[in-house]
C-alpha cells in the first residue's frame, strides 16, 4: 500500500491518471490522516491483498478486525 504521492515520486504512477495495476485506489478524503483513519488490508490469496480505509474506533473498524483484516502501520505504507 502506498499513497498517490509516493507512487508518483517513485515513478510508478503519472500525476494525472490513476496508477496502473496492480495498484488500486482506496477511496478516502484528501485530508485523511492515520491519526483518525486506519489503513486496513486482508490477504485474499497468497501475496494478493485487498485494502480499505476506515475511521478508527468505529463499528466498521471493529468488524473488519473481527473478520481477519489487519491494520497497516503507517511506517509500512510506501512503495
Amino acid at each position: 500500500m502506498a499513497t498517490q504521492r509516493q507512487l508518483v515520486e517513485a515513478g510508478v504512477a503519472p500525476t494525472d491518471k490513476p496508477p496502473a495495476l496492480p495498484w488500486l485506489r482506496i477511496q478516502g478524503t484528501g485530508d485523511a490522516t492515520t491519526m483518525w483513519y486506519a489503513v486496513m488490508r486482508k490477504e485474499v490469496r497468497d501475496g494478493v491483498f485487498i485494502g480499505a480505509l476506515c475511521i478508527r474506533h468505529q463499528d466498521h473498524h471493529a468488524s473488519l478486525l473481527q473478520e481477519g483484516w489487519q491494520e497497516v502501520p503507517p511506517s509500512d505504507i510506501g512503495v
